[in-house]
């Protein structure tokens, strides 16, 4: 259906070979430090799906206090905001705001947390330079 029903700015490829495993391209929010980048990401639908959140793994490097350095993603919809009723539509909408408007409160990356706090200006700027040389390949 997400192949079909297509978002600007999101391409979802199903895996051929497993039912629960998609690939999505990801182009960086506009007016964001990822404007311009191409984000490939991961989700693997759980067994129990969808009782259960999808694991999400961002693959392209990324400077943001919400997604470490191993690409794992902290969002609430992906926690304990989580019901059966959404879709993984609403999980690739809600990554794409997520990247706009980091939250260091409830981070992932602490040194991008601090940063993030610290000198909003200078994650930025730090943000800008990974999207440019991790994402823009």
């Amino acid at each position: 259906m997400l192949s079909k029903d297509k978002i600007d700015g999101i391409d979802v490829i199903p895996d051929k070979n497993y039912f629960g495993h998609f690939y999505v391209k990801l182009r960086g929010p506009k007016e964001t430090p990822y404007e311009g980048g191409n984000y490939d990401i991961e989700i693997l639908l759980p067994e129990d799906y969808p009782m259960s959140p999808p694991k999400v793994l961002f693959i392209t490097k990324i400077f943001h206090p919400n997604i470490d350095k191993l690409g794992r993603v902290c969002l609430d919809i992906l926690k304990d905001k989580w019901t059966p009723a959404l879709q993984i539509r609403s999980v690739i909408l809600s990554i794409q705001i997520l990247m706009g408007n980091p939250d260091p409160e409830d981070f992932l990356d602490i040194e991008a947390a601090q940063l993030w706090k610290k000198s909003p200006q200078d994650a930025i700027k730090r943000a800008k330079e990974w999207t440019q040389k991790y994402a823009m390949l």
